[in-house]
């Protein structure tokens, strides 16, 4: 059984939680990030301290897409504007497209483990999802702390929404969503944020690097969940997990696959170069 991580969360009135997919369905349908990060925190204690059931009749539809509040405004992604990271705006700005991504990782961690409640997986299959919704409802918390010190807040800049549109595009297939959000996406993360946490040393902001310290060794573990389930379905299925991932990039993945790739962080989570090399010219219409 998975230990429920531990964190300091603001006291928040909670809705009765009828069952896991009844939890994470509220958490992703609220518009209040409080509400949503606390919900997704919650529902995972409880799950991990087996005090609730998979599903249950009573549990709600599952959206479309996320609750949201009014702010940010989503624009395409060449119109959300990039800044130095030498001065405190564009740290700002930076710290915001982390919020953004982060609070779309909760909304993801939370959708397989709610679109998926149906697959014929082990319990352990949402054990490590809820572990994941539970660790990015931490880091948006943080990241937003850290905007707060800098006198801003999530909402103040604005935002694209490439993230849940690649979810939304595989949300028929859970092979084909691992293969996109743990392995293509968050191992993304691995490859950017050594650099980011040198540049913001460099730059003298030591309390944002040991923000990107915690995500960093957290997304490790994620990727490797998404990894690791990966395989199982492949191997349930017979099927090469490194040629099924090509595959499934090529079908589901818009662009290519842009190095340079932190080789050793994506082979410590189960992602080897036998997965990713041959798909950095990869792109689809």
């Amino acid at each position: 059984m998975t230990e429920a991580p531990s964190t300091a969360t603001a006291p928040v009135a909670l809705p009765h939680i009828a069952s896991l997919r009844g939890g994470a369905i509220d958490a992703i349908s609220s518009p209040d990030l409080t509400l949503k990060t606390a919900l997704a925190q919650e529902t995972a204690m409880r799950w991990f301290a087996r005090r609730l059931s998979l599903r249950s009749p009573l549990d709600p539809p599952l959206p479309d897409r996320p609750g949201r509040p009014d702010k940010p405004e989503l624009v395409p992604p060449k119109l959300v504007e990039k800044r130095s990271l030498h001065t405190v705006k564009g740290r700002i700005a930076i710290l915001h497209a982390i919020a953004h991504i982060e609070l779309n990782a909760v909304d993801l961690a939370l959708d397989i483990v709610a679109r998926y409640a149906t697959e014929p997986v082990p319990h352990s299959f949402f054990d490590g999802w809820m572990q994941v919704a539970f660790e990015e409802a931490k880091h948006f918390r943080m990241v937003r702390t850290r905007l707060n010190d800098l006198g801003a807040d999530y909402g103040d800049m604005p935002a694209h929404d490439g993230l849940w549109q690649a979810a939304h595009a595989t949300r028929n297939d859970l092979t084909a969503r691992l293969a996109v959000v743990p392995l293509i996406l968050e191992a993304r993360g691995l490859d950017v944020t050594p650099s980011l946490q040198a540049k913001m040393r460099e730059t003298g902001d030591h309390e944002t690097a040991a923000v990107l310290d915690v995500i960093y060794n957290d997304e490790k573990g994620h990727v490797a969940i998404g990894a690791k389930w990966f395989r199982f379905l492949c191997a349930r299925e017979r099927k090469d997990p490194a040629a099924t991932f090509k595959d499934l990039v090529r079908a589901n993945f818009r662009g290519a696959l842009k190095p340079p790739f932190n080789d050793l962080a994506r082979a410590e989570a189960g992602l080897t170069p036998s997965f990713y090399r041959s798909l950095t010219s990869t792109s689809n219409a």
